[in-house]
């Protein structure tokens, strides 16, 4: 089996290169990034990376790359939506030429946030920004094409590799004496280990199931339960101060706020949980609490920080 890797550099990607690397037949997988040189990976140039598609000729595309910057989005709406909406639509075009699959990550952003239940693959979408609007865009654009698909929409996501909220507020709590964090936005943190381990899963499935065409469609992927972007900083220290990281900022001097008193360029969903049962369902899964990976994830990130100090 050849599979072609878009993104490799991001969290999801990084993974994805270490999951998919079994599925694959020796030397198969090609894993991309913008800057690779051999063959176009850039999701900006369209016409590159639909010559590249022609020139691999792979049995699965897993297309991990995006434009993520939500607020600078605000004001590079063009780029998002070239990366987020066009691309993915040349994939699925290539997808269907070949008879392949395509299977595509996107995003708890396609929903405005209204209510307090778990959004379903059949509610409605309603994004609030650009970047939700760029990625929703992009769902529309491969089911559109009726090539053979498996979207899947996650949350929160972070990892050992790369920048996000786990280390952004391990720093700022070194740094700093006290902390407001956002109270009212409602999600699952996701690892980015936890979504590659899942789609080698449904990479497996497509290869041994006798209906594989039963798998096609959109699914929920995100880790169990849900807290507020302030329990899960709250989380973060309070694990952190048990592995004895000295801190400035302890669990206690962690002010919860409003989202109206943290404004920001682009609006954030207050509800951005995700419900998962189609996925488990369809694919025998059951997903780990997000206290499993996060606490894994933390206990990476601090030991690289004290193998970087001594």
């Amino acid at each position: 089996m050849k599979i072609l890797l878009f993104g490799k550099n991001g969290q999801v990607g990084w993974e994805l290169q270490r999951s998919l690397a079994p599925l694959a037949s020796p030397g198969q997988l090609v894993a991309l990034g913008t800057d690779s040189q051999a063959m176009c990976g850039n999701l900006a140039d369209p016409a590159g990376i639909r010559k590249t598609i022609q020139t691999v000729k792979p049995d699965i595309i897993v297309n991990a790359a995006a434009y993520t910057a939500v607020d600078k989005a605000e004001q590079e709406s063009q780029l998002a939506q070239t990366i987020n909406a066009v691309a993915p639509g040349v994939l699925a075009e290539e997808a269907r030429r070949l008879n392949t699959w395509l299977i595509h990550y996107s995003t708890d952003y396609v929903f405005d946030g209204s209510g307090n239940q778990f959004h379903t693959e059949n509610d409605t979408p309603n994004p609030l920004n650009v970047y939700g609007k760029t990625k929703l865009a992009g769902e529309s654009n491969i089911i559109e094409t009726d090539c053979r698909y498996v979207i899947l929409r996650t949350s929160w996501v972070y990892a050992t590799y790369g920048s996000n909220f786990i280390k952004t507020i391990l720093r700022l709590a070194q740094e700093r004496d006290q902390l407001r964090i956002v109270s009212d936005q409602i999600g699952a943190p996701t690892g980015a280990e936890l979504i590659a381990d899942v789609t080698a899963h449904i990479v497996h499935s497509l290869r041994t199931r006798e209906n594989e065409e039963s798998i096609n469609g959109l699914y929920h992927l995100a880790a169990q339960g849900h807290i507020s972007w302030h329990g899960f900083a709250h989380y973060i220290l309070t694990q952190a101060a048990s592995a004895n990281v000295s801190l400035k900022t302890t669990a206690g001097n962690l002010h919860p706020i409003s989202s109206t008193e943290y404004p920001t360029p682009a609006a954030r969903p207050l509800n951005s949980r995700l419900d998962t049962a189609k996925l488990r369902k369809t694919f025998n899964l059951c997903l780990p609490d997000w206290q499993d990976g996060v606490l894994r994830t933390l206990s990476e990130i601090l030991m690289n920080q004290q193998a970087r100090a001594s």
